[in-house]
């Protein structure tokens, strides 16, 4: 099939399950300049979902392990760097793509941890990722989160596990950053705090003529989480237990972030990726 598509046309969105990747793909999918995959059929639009080149997130152990997992870090030296793979995943996303725009957008969870490889594919393409605090994310995969083992098969993922996945996740995106040329990093605080100054910077490193609209953009529940959080200093031993060996373990990790594992309140001044 032929390949009408520059690579610096492609704009790809990552984070972590439940870091705001979904309301910011939206809103920038929103402006007049890009488009995102659309009519899609599968879970929020993620052209993971629609393609068969990389491994998907459910088969690396799900939503809040994956960054774990041996084959989740793909770079420019995975054997899957192909001019076949960037064809085959041209062709799995064009049919739900508006071509005539001039940004073409595909957010999946895991290129968080797959920028190199996907600027091997489609070099001077822009990664634009949404990082949240650890423990926000984390109570709010509990929803996901099997008491045991789903149906499917995924299993129970505890709350240091899931802190784990986070380090690890951003732990491999500041280590790769040094290789790639277009990466935006944004924190989900900043960007429900002040929507239009972030959305603003994205829009210029990414050539926006006008900004994105920054109406779509609501502020989460992480007050409802920074209760549940505070809650666990007296609950059981089993909690209390949990989250002295979350902040013992991931603390000075987690700080360089700006955040600060014992408040989800805290959130302080940080350099960037």
């Amino acid at each position: 099939m032929r390949d009408p598509i520059a690579s610096e046309r492609m704009v790809f969105v990552g984070g972590l399950h439940r870091s705001g990747t979904t309301p910011l793909a939206q809103a920038l999918a929103s402006h007049a300049d890009i488009s995102g995959l659309s009519g899609t059929g599968v879970s929020e639009n993620e052209g993971q979902h629609l393609q068969n080149v990389y491994p998907k997130v459910r088969s690396l152990g799900g939503m809040g392990r994956f960054a774990r997992h041996r084959r989740a870090h793909l770079t420019e030296r995975s054997f899957l760097v192909s001019p076949e793979s960037r064809a085959a995943l041209l062709e799995s996303w064009q049919p739900y793509w508006d071509l005539d725009k001039k940004f073409l957008l595909e957010k999946s969870p895991a290129n968080l941890v797959m920028g190199r490889f996907l600027n091997a594919l489609f070099p001077g393409s822009a990664l634009v990722v949404v990082i949240r605090h650890p423990v926000a994310v984390a109570l709010a995969l509990e929803k996901w989160n099997p008491t045991i083992v789903a149906k499917n098969g995924r299993r129970r993922v505890t709350m240091v596990g899931m802190m784990e996945n986070w380090v690890r996740a951003h732990t491999l995106l500041r280590e790769d950053a040094a290789h790639l040329t277009r990466l935006k990093a944004v924190r989900y605080e900043d960007l429900v705090q002040n929507p239009t100054a972030e959305l603003g910077a994205i829009g210029d490193f990414l050539g926006l003529e006008s900004p994105p609209d920054a109406s779509t953009i609501h502020s989460g529940r992480s007050r409802t989480y920074a209760e549940r959080w505070d809650s666990l200093a007296n609950g059981s031993l089993v909690q209390r237990r949990t989250r002295q060996r979350i902040s013992e373990r991931f603390g000075d990790a987690i700080a360089t972030f700006g955040y600060d594992v014992d408040s989800l309140d805290e959130v302080s001044p940080w350099s960037g990726i």
